[in-house]
């Protein structure tokens, strides 16, 4: 890594910081394209029945957002709000602040973006854009918009709920766009710092399937341990935290391509690689993390306004002192999935099926916390000016040999069925 490129990441966000509060005071005049009233506020309201276990948010081993006690609950709660602040500060840079409160069974508050955006003028052939700040890689087929709201369900994947969750760094990102006839081919790499825990969350929980996502400087809870592992590791995790002292001592990177041919089809591959140090530990005993995972994408155009999204990806993830020959943790990790949507009138019907697992291999964490399971999602959409009804059937099965110290069967099934009203300004 280039020291312009460590120096860069150590800079990054206080600039960011910096350039907002500086152009808030700024004049606006007609020329400068200077627009600092561009806001939009978005929220739902659902109501959600599930049964099964208790939810992961809630400190348990349940794979959604919302638990139960065994037996069927219904209850209504708030599921989202954020307000996104889009200030344009000049003909080609702009930024994107989004704050969020999340509802259901553990409410929380706080930053989920915060960034600068360059936009270069387009040529007839060349684009160019970028961004640095606190935000999330652009990986997810299922998310849109500035507050990165779930397009077609309630529900997310098992891969992009837990991109939500733990893969959302401070980067400095650069994106080419180039067309070559009907073709067009899109880079995107970045350098990217504070996301060192990124794997904490997925090997001792496993997979999950939710829409919330960790706010800055916040906290994830982590299921019951077994064995040695409770004395050297925190019982929660900051997904955004760098282990090692100073920021950015050890930045890791993403780059992805996208490839639009054609024809209505376009395909993606992604990597990333945090470079986490994982024999460093904090006073908190929270670790690195070096993990690194391979993303494929595509979206496919049907016709008739139909659309298939597919993504897979697989990873690793270390932690830990080789111990003598295995570091602490070591595991592997995939997931993914199909999503079909077709409209019928004004209503757009989507199904997705979801498979995951993990395997671990480490000294202190084996196959006890090996996670696999499957979903199936049925949802239907109904857009308005101002508001977007949903309605989600969502049953997940999965298995964990660990429950079985909490007194639980390791395979276990779960319903959830939850009707949204969004709203948007």
């Amino acid at each position: 890594m280039s020291g312009f490129g460590k120096r860069l990441l150590r800079c990054g966000a206080v600039q960011a910081a910096c350039a907002l509060v500086l152009l808030w005071a700024a004049p606006a005049s007609a020329d400068s394209g200077l627009k600092l009233d561009a806001f939009e506020l978005n929220g739902d309201l659902r109501l959600v029945g599930v049964d099964g276990e208790r939810s992961w948010v809630d400190g348990g081993f349940g794979k959604l957002r919302s638990g139960s006690d065994g037996d069927f609950k219904l209850q209504p709660q708030l599921g989202n709000a954020s307000l996104v602040w889009k200030p344009q500060l000049g003909w080609s840079l702009g930024a994107v602040m989004v704050g969020e409160v999340q509802g259901g069974q553990r409410t929380d508050a706080g930053l989920s973006q915060a960034y600068l955006t360059y936009r270069a003028m387009r040529g007839s052939k060349l684009g160019f854009s970028a961004r640095a700040g606190l935000m999330w890689p652009p990986v997810s087929l299922e998310h849109e918009g500035a507050d990165w709201h779930v397009k077609d369900s309630i529900t997310l994947s098992a891969i992009n709920s837990w991109i939500g969750e733990e893969v959302r760094p401070v980067a400095a990102e650069a994106t080419v766009t180039a067309e070559f006839g009907a073709s067009k081919l899109r880079a995107t790499a970045a350098v990217m710092a504070a996301n060192d825990t990124a794997g904490t969350l997925l090997t001792f929980r496993g997979w999950a399937l939710h829409d919330r996502t960790t706010l800055a400087f916040r906290r994830q809870p982590l299921p019951p341990f077994d064995g040695p592992i409770a004395f050297i590791q925190a019982p929660f995790t900051h997904p955004l935290l760098d282990i090692a002292p100073g920021f950015a001592s050890r930045p890791g990177y993403y780059a992805k391509l996208s490839w639009q041919p054609p024809v209505p089809l376009r395909i993606e591959l992604f990597r990333y690689d945090n470079r986490a140090n994982p024999e460093v530990v904090n006073s908190g005993l929270e670790w690195g993390w070096r993990t690194a995972f391979t993303h494929v994408g595509a979206v496919a155009e049907l016709g008739s306004g139909a659309e298939l999204k597919v993504q897979a990806l697989q990873g690793r993830t270390r932690m830990g002192y080789p111990d003598p020959l295995k570091r602490f943790v070591d595991g592997r990790f995939r997931a993914a999935f199909a999503l079909l949507s077709k409209p019928f009138g004004k209503i757009v019907i989507s199904g997705r099926l979801d498979a995951f697992g993990t395997r671990n291999r480490g000294a202190d964490v084996g196959p006890e916390y090996d996670d696999c399971g499957w979903s199936a999602m049925l949802a239907a959409k109904r857009d308005w000016t101002h508001f977007t009804g949903l309605l989600e059937l969502l049953h997940v099965s999965s298995k964990r040999s660990d429950r079985d110290e909490a007194g639980l069967a390791p395979r276990q099934e779960q319903t959830q069925l939850q009707a949204e009203v969004r709203m948007h300004w």
